[in-house]
């Protein structure tokens, strides 16, 4: 990773820490100690929204989790997330999400129950500020963490995906390009999300391999989805999981140990892998403290 791209993550996750007070290009500018002009370009690049969108997108995701999660006035949650007045938020949260707050919170997650809407806004505030930077991609390389590989047994799975057939230096992009989409979606048609975003391979060839980005759901979607997304269903079943730790450039060494692992123990694979993105590069900057857990379905 360059010395400025580091730079522009720690600069995020003061940002993110800091949503509630003025995150202006000019306030960030001075933070970051470099031109406005050169700050917005740099931002841009790395997250793909200018600086104001991509504020206004997560100050807006943490408040829509927490309007659905709870019962406190619209207008007090507009101003812990950093919106000027409750005109402003209303205008913001309709054009977003095509309807007012108060209609949005009367229909509802759709799947019901307190403990699920708090699993929805604890992982939507998490994952809002990186939703386009998993699968990152940096240069440096460091010593690979010992991997702790187990066995367990897993729930159906219910997810709502983008598919797309990539090249291996394609990954970040594409999910860069799916995960923001189907998190958009699952936000405006009230679905509860169920953990963090996670990448599927149902395909791996030679040349290219197909990636499905995705987000858990607590159920099923009550319709088909549209726009390109898909419903994913995961059966149960055995598979062996574990913990990536460090960047996503090493993840490939970590499913080689995997593959090796379940030779020495006798298993075989029994479905397409998947990794699920439990730290957020967007709030975490270092990459040593990235935590990816790696699933393989197994016979």
């Amino acid at each position: 990773m360059s010395l400025r791209t580091r730079e522009l993550l720690r600069l995020l996750a003061v940002v993110n820490s800091r949503l509630s007070e003025d995150v202006s290009l000019t306030a960030l500018a001075g933070w970051a100690h470099r031109s406005r002009f050169d700050l917005h370009r740099r931002l841009r690049r790395l997250t793909g929204q200018t600086p104001k969108a991509y504020t206004t997108r997560v100050r807006l995701a943490r408040a829509v989790g927490e309007l659905v999660a709870g019962d406190r006035r619209v207008s007090a949650i507009a101003f812990d997330h950093g919106f000027g007045s409750h005109e402003v938020f209303t205008r913001t949260f309709t054009r977003h999400l095509g309807r007012s707050p108060q209609s949005y919170r009367a229909r509802g997650l759709h799947v019901a129950g307190r403990r699920v809407a708090a699993v929805h806004a604890s992982t939507v505030s998490s994952a809002a500020p990186c939703i386009s930077l998993y699968r990152i991609s940096i240069t440096e390389r460091k010593p690979a963490v010992p991997l702790d590989i187990s066995v367990r047994d897993l729930p159906t799975i219910h997810a709502l995906v983008m598919r797309r057939r990539v090249t291996r230096d394609e990954i970040a992009t594409a999910l860069a390009e799916s995960l923001p989409a189907v998190f958009d979606y699952v936000q405006r048609h009230g679905l509860a999300v169920a953990g963090p975003p996670f990448a599927r391979y149902p395909e791996v060839g030679m040349g290219s391999l197909v990636v499905e980005g995705g987000i858990t759901v607590a159920g099923p979607p009550s319709t088909a989805p549209t726009d390109g997304i898909e419903a994913l269903v995961i059966p149960p079943g055995r598979a062996v999981t574990t913990i990536h730790r460090g960047p996503y450039d090493s993840l490939p060494e970590s499913y080689q140990e995997i593959e090796r692992w379940m030779r020495d123990q006798g298993l075989s694979a029994a479905g397409a892998p998947w990794e699920t993105y439990l730290t957020d590069p967007g709030e975490r900057p270092d990459p040593a403290t990235w935590e990816t857990e790696i699933v393989q379905p197994v016979r």
